[in-house]
């Protein structure tokens, strides 16, 4: 299982339009991602609805985390969105 870690660098967090694209991008990686919460929820990082549910603040890190083949690219792409404000797209 491949994992990485990411601090959310959207002014607002992982709410509304930056957890949309969050979410979409998850949907097309290919794998299943999980993404787990500093309070250690975790939820399919491909389900809006979950993601917006674990509240991730402006600042907050966040583990995903994938398995199968291509998992360690899908998991680069995603730290790399997270780590873009996502507000000013």
């Amino acid at each position: 299982m491949s994992e990485r870690t990411a601090t959310v660098a959207s002014a607002i967090g992982l709410h509304a339009r930056p957890a949309s694209l969050f979410s979409q991008a998850a949907a097309r990686a290919g794998v299943v991602v999980t993404i787990t919460s500093e309070s250690g929820r975790s939820v399919n990082a491909a389900s809006i609805l979950g993601v917006l549910s674990l509240g991730v603040e402006h600042g907050s890190t966040v583990t995903l985390s994938a398995e199968g083949e291509g998992a360690d690219a899908a998991l680069d792409t995603l730290v790399e969105l997270l780590s873009t404000d996502l507000d000013a797209r």
